[in-house]
Parts: C-alpha cells; structure tokens; sequence
C-alpha cells in the first residue's frame, strides 16, 4: 500500500506542466495535513518535478533528461538573476535553448532571435516586442519596466519577460556560469544513471521456497538478488550462499539476509562504489525514501561507470581538472610526474595549498596503480607532510612508490622534490576495484 507521501508525489507527477501548486491545494486535494503536503512538495522539488519562485509560487515544471541537464527553465533564470516576472508567467516552464544578447539594430537582431531562445537588454520597447513575436522570451536589465502593451503579449505567447537589476553583462556572466556548473553535474554520474531498474531485476518474496530460488538461480549468471513485500519494500538480498544446505521448502524469507546495505538514486556511484569496495559486496540494492526497491547496481556498472567519465563529451572545467591538468610524465622514469604551481593551485600565502597537493597525489597514485595491475582504485585514507612550503612558480616532481600490493589494498609512498630538495612526503592507502 502507498504511502500519503508517495500518493502525493503521484499526485504532483499528474498535474499538467506550468500548473501552480500550494501546500493548502494538496493538503485539500488528498485529504492530507499540511505538514505531511509541504514536505512532499520539497522533495519534488528536490526530483525537479517542481520550482519554487519567490513572488510567484510552486509551478509544476517540465523533469529534464539528464544529457539535457545544461539547459535552464525560464523559471531557473529568475532565480539566478534575482529577477521580478513581468508577464507570462504560465511559460516558465519552457526551457530556454540559448540567449542573446540585444546590443545590435532591430533589424540585425531579428536574425539572431528565434523560438526558445532568450533576449537580454535594457529598456528597448520595441525590441521587447520583437522577440515575443519571434518565440522569444525577454529578461530586461538595469531593473527597467515594459509597456503594458508587452506584458499582456508576453500573457498571450505565454513567453516570460522578467525584469532583473543587475545590468547586461553581470546577467550573462550569471547565466554562462549556470550552465556551466550544471556542466559540471552532468559529468558527475549518479546511481539513477547507472541502475538495472525494478522492473528489469529478478527479484524473490519472503513466502517463496528455496527450490524455486534454485530453479531461476539456474538460469542466471547473477549472485544475489533482492528480496520484496508485496508493496515493493526491500526486506533482505538472497545470495547462492545463503541458500547452500537448505531444503527446497524452506522459505527465502528466513535463510535471507535482512536489512542489506542500500544506497539511494541520487547517490553518486563513486560513493557507492566505495561502499562496495569497503563492505566487500558485490550487489547493492537501490531504494526510495520510503524503502521500496527502484533497482539494483553490480560492481560491474560501477566500472563500466568509472570508464564511462572518461569519454563524456561537454565537461565543465572543475578545480580538480585545473590541478590535474598541470601533470606532465617525467622521461626517464614513466611513474614520476611533473607540475608547476599555478595560481589556482596555491592558498591564501601564495604557496601549494594542501588541496591541490593531495589532488595531484591521488592522481599519480591511480597512475602508478594501473601501470602495475588493471582496474580503477579509490583512496581509503592519506597522510602528507610539508617538509618546506612549495611556492609559486616552482616547478615540482613527484615520485611515487609502491610499497605493498594485495588483491584489495594497495599502500603508496610519494616524494616530492623542487630544484632538486626533497620538500614533501605522503603516505597513501588505495582501494583496488576489481571485477
């Protein structure tokens, strides 16, 4: 059976795109108490089901694929540039497509404005109404209003016009920086990304027998599979081991093992393929809030995962990618690397901040790694010392040194030099992922 939650979620989910939503509507609705509305209602914002825009209100907008999750809701623009909806509010839902700046001749500008796109400028009446006319929507700057004429076409198109005080330039530095943030979080891969759904995983309940476990156990190639209620909660995972020795009538429900280690869609497969790695499991069931079962992850689709990132096109720069990218293979020794302190390397005294270092470490370590054995590895835990601090500009070689290889753990010796001084030391333990 269903919980109030999950009803309301349901619920939310039917309501037609741009529709505004309130705590008191969905309380009203299904007949539920308000504290019990409003944090369903947070976490389908939390889903993108919803966007909740100051002086608007909750609307219901449009979930977006994650290959598309560049891409920003009219809604989103208003809340990055801190803006004021002028007029057709029922739009901004719609996703925009690109956006333009308006520093050109109306004429020329038509050229450059289309469906979907957005219109940035200042108090240029005429072109306000150009782009509307166009399929475009508007974000006026320097906190100028639009002729009434305007808003009640932006009404009509259903096309948002929104007024924002900041002037042109810091709103598409605002915008660009948007985008490139959820650049960023596409590269990142989640569980939901990766998983086998529920509807695709061959899964037991408590009541069935042992014999029937190793009559569909034998014509699989999987080790352990998830055990349900009817309602579709998880109660344990079921594995050929816990089924060795026991009779065929036996029920899976008591030579199960209960509460197995889950994780959550929105977890990144990073963390869960550590969690793997550390609990030495090979299976790890997905499950919503509420328990039910949305699918399952293997340590396979953990690594096919890892070398997914590898090759994704239209990756954000991160902080990470900055420091790594400064790496260069020393000639004579293939393990041993190269960098030089640029500034967004250092901290707040102008030499290599702790950060950085400990990035370009793990780096060279998961290099050395693979040049010895196959397979991706995670850092369990690190130990570095400054010995003199590295300053910028200095050109610095790591060399790192492995000091124990086991079929689970590998251990990490790194020294650093700069002109020829040893002025670091770091101690690292790896976690091998192996299939």
């Amino acid at each position: 059976m269903s919980t109030k939650h999950e009803l309301i979620l349901r619920y939310i989910e039917s309501l037609d795109v741009g529709e505004k939503i309130s705590v008191r509507q969905v309380a009203r609705a299904l007949s539920v108490s308000e504290g019990t509305a409003y944090r369903a209602i947070k976490e389908a914002e939390n889903q993108k089901l919803v966007n909740t825009i100051e002086r608007v209100g909750t609307i219901r907008i449009e979930k977006k694929k994650k290959e598309n999750i560049e891409r920003l809701t009219f809604a989103e623009v208003v809340n990055i540039v801190d803006g004021v909806v002028l007029g057709g509010r029922g739009g901004l839902h719609k996703t925009l497509t690109k956006f333009v700046i308006g520093a050109m001749q109306l004429d020329d500008m038509r050229r450059y404005i289309d469906a979907g796109s957005l219109l940035i400028v200042g108090n240029r009446l005429k072109a306000h109404e150009i782009a509307l006319i166009a399929g475009a929507a508007v974000l006026v700057t320097g906190g100028f209003d639009a002729a009434d004429e305007v808003k009640k076409l932006a009404d009509e198109l259903n096309l948002p016009i929104i007024s924002s005080s900041y002037d042109t330039f810091t709103v598409a530095t605002m915008l660009n920086r948007a985008i490139y943030d959820q650049l960023i979080e596409k590269e990142i891969l989640l569980v939901e990304d990766i998983l086998t759904p529920v509807d695709e995983t061959i899964k037991f309940y408590p009541k069935e027998t042992v014999g029937y476990f190793n009559n569909i156990n034998s014509k699989t190639v999987h080790s352990g599979y998830p055990v349900v209620e009817k309602d579709g909660k998880l109660v344990g995972i079921v594995t050929s081991r816990d089924v060795v020795g026991k009779a065929d009538h036996e029920m899976i429900g008591k030579v199960m093992t209960p509460h197995p280690i889950t994780v959550s869609g929105k977890t990144s497969v990073a963390s869960a393929g550590h969690s793997m790695i550390w609990e030495g499991i090979d299976l790890m069931p997905v499950v919503s809030d509420s328990g039910v079962l949305e699918g399952i992850i293997s340590r396979q689709d953990v690594l096919k995962a890892f070398q997914m990132t590898q090759r994704q096109p239209q990756q954000g720069e991160k902080i990470d990618d900055i420091v790594i990218n400064q790496m260069k293979a020393v000639s004579d020794d293939p393990q041993s690397i190269e960098f030089t302190v640029v500034p967004q390397m250092t901290n707040q005294f102008g030499s290599l901040s702790y950060g950085a270092l400990t990035t370009l470490l793990t780096e060279v370590g998961n290099r050395a790694i693979k040049m010895r054995k196959r397979g991706e590895s995670l850092p369990e835990n690190m130990n570095v010392y400054f010995i003199k601090h590295v300053q910028l500009g200095s050109t610095v070689t790591v060399e790192p040194r492995i000091l124990h290889m086991s079929r689970r753990i590998v251990k990490v010796d790194f020294d650093l030099f700069s002109e020829g001084e040893l002025i670091a030391k770091a101690m690292f333990m790896y976690q091998l992922f192996e299939r």
